[in-house]
């Protein structure tokens, strides 16, 4: 049925596909085409998913910055890209994904959000336009996720009234104001691919945000040489000071996320996070 639908979509005989599994609600593929080519598919009954993945893949390489998989072909239930032959991360492709990162958020945005529907992972986001970032993120991103969190059993009503803190201080734990940047929105180091010694990009989440958010998901699970990731970035696009200290305020929306999907094995971690952030204003 797969190969059907990448012929209809394609206009290409495939010659074959090899079933990978599940991811979240979706099933992954490579396929072949006539002429040799692979391909990696996402199939599922996913409603507005693949075309705001799409819209986010198209709006990032609209920079000409950070690579990213060409959109082939999307429909409600398919989104098919060029499959990438991934290899180990290298000092020296690292130290290239930051600088090309740093030009990728200097492309900037029109405003915080996004013109097209949100989505990480499964989850829907609000990509409603906001013009200043402190209180787009709290009321876009943090509190959203905190309610579902609660709502899941995932955090108490304590945990809760501890983001609830960050959210009240959040204007004064920002940071120095910033315009949009063009962001990934979900730059954890499995969304980034490594191929022909160069970061792609890969799964976005894409929208006008804040450019260390980007940063702090590269952090939050351990990017290969991230020292050499920021350091070059810093050459290109210094930060402001204080960022290291915003770190975990930027992780806060992430680690929601992460309780919402999997439970209370992520409840610490919301947790020291909110006070580090409480800490550093």
């Amino acid at each position: 049925m797969i190969g059907s639908r990448l012929e209809r979509l394609l206009g290409v005989r495939v010659r074959e596909v090899q079933d990978l599994g599940m991811n979240h609600r979706w099933r992954l593929h490579r396929a072949v085409l006539a002429d040799g080519r692979p391909v990696f598919v996402k199939s599922g009954k996913v409603g507005a998913l693949f075309a705001a993945e799409a819209a986010g893949l198209r709006w990032l390489g609209e920079a000409g910055a950070v690579p990213v998989p060409q959109v082939l072909a999307v429909d409600e239930e398919t989104l098919v890209l060029p499959w990438l032959e991934s290899e180990p991360a290298t000092a020296p492709a690292a130290e290239r994904f930051g600088r090309e990162l740093a030009a990728l958020h200097a492309a900037g945005a029109e405003s915080f959000g996004a013109s097209w529907p949100g989505f990480i992972a499964e989850l829907p986001m609000d990509n409603t336009p906001g013009s200043s970032w402190p209180s787009w993120y709290a009321e876009r991103r943090v509190l959203p996720f905190l309610r579902a969190a609660v709502d899941r059993g995932g955090l108490s009503k304590d945990d809760a009234r501890l983001v609830e803190r960050v959210v009240e201080r959040i204007e004064a734990l920002a940071g120095p104001a910033e315009p949009p940047s063009r962001i990934h929105g979900d730059c954890w180091s499995g969304n980034v691919l490594w191929a022909g010694g160069r970061g792609w990009l890969v799964d976005p989440a894409a929208h006008g945000g804040h450019r260390e958010t980007d940063l702090a998901m590269l952090a939050l699970f351990g990017a290969p040489f991230l020292d050499r990731i920021l350091a070059a970035y810093q050459e290109v696009s210094p930060l402001a000071d204080g960022w290291r200290a915003r770190v975990p305020l930027h992780q806060l929306h992430p680690l929601l996320v992460h309780v919402v999907l999997f439970g209370r094995g992520y409840r610490s971690a919301v947790v020291e996070a909110a006070r580090a952030a409480l800490a550093a204003g």
